[in-house]
């Protein structure tokens, strides 16, 4: 009697996935590594380890060798110099595929250091990671496990505490650093002391176990803390702040008599 239980589905690729599988391709395009080769046979073990971390799972051959290359080669379709000598790569693949060619691939130092990184937190063994909270944060161009251990920098309490008393030692107030407000202004005592940190470095610089600087925490209120993480690229705090100044200047403008 045949078994009416489903057969798990592979889940589509990750952005880390794909990050690290271009990394591989941009090694040397011209001439990719077969899937029998020793490389494609790690990156098969880097995403397992991956794929623990982020709480995903799938068939028995979820990520084998096989499909690993057939994952590489898809970048081929997107690649102008294999285009250019008439030829195409696979064409089954998905919209985010082109999304990270179209990021990193005219960057490839930055590839290389984000894809660096995403295999540093690999080898950390961060403890599900990626079980983490992102509700309100849209993932980072430089994938899910990055964001979280971004985003853990800056739910540390002691590391919250520290960067807020620093503030009051040097200016006696907690103030937005992107649209200057002031909780305890706005909210009176019930505000006093409230005010939230955004980690500022480059999340492919950041490394598991790295010590975080106060001065890499800028204050944000709860509202430009959200809009720095709403879509890809994150906004940078001086990004959003020259946004808040153009906006009330447009609005000043409409204010005035015709």
């Amino acid at each position: 009697m045949r078994s009416t239980e489903a057969t798990p589905r592979n889940p589509t690729w990750t952005r880390d996935e794909l990050i690290l599988a271009l990394d591989l391709y941009m090694e040397n395009p011209t001439s990719p590594p077969g899937k029998t080769s020793s490389k494609i046979a790690k990156l098969s073990e880097e995403l397992s380890k991956l794929a623990a971390i982020l709480g995903v799972s799938g068939d028995t051959e979820f990520r084998n060798s096989n499909g690993i290359y057939m994952k590489v080669m898809n970048f081929r379709r997107f690649d102008p110099a294999f285009a250019a000598v008439g030829k195409s790569g696979l064409s089954h693949g998905g919209r985010e595929e082109e999304l990270v060619w179209n990021e990193f691939s005219q960057a490839p130092d930055r590839l290389r250091a984000v894809a660096s990184a995403i295999r540093a937190a690999i080898e950390a063994g961060a403890d599900r990671t990626g079980q983490a909270d992102l509700d309100y944060i849209e993932e980072a161009e430089e994938g899910r496990l990055l964001t979280v251990l971004h985003q853990r920098r800056e739910r540390n309490r002691k590391l919250v505490e520290a960067r807020k008393r620093k503030a009051l030692d040097q200016t006696h107030e907690l103030r937005c650093e992107a649209c200057d407000l002031s909780f305890a202004d706005r909210y009176g005592a019930h505000g006093d002391g409230f005010i939230e940190v955004h980690h500022v470095r480059p999340l492919h610089t950041l490394r598991e176990g790295d010590k975080t600087a106060l001065s890499d925490l800028a204050l944000v209120c709860a509202n430009c803390h959200r809009m720095l993480h709403r879509r890809k690229p994150w906004l940078s705090i001086a990004q959003l702040r020259t946004l808040l100044n153009e906006i009330a200047t447009a609005a000043h403008h409409q204010s005035l008599p015709a």
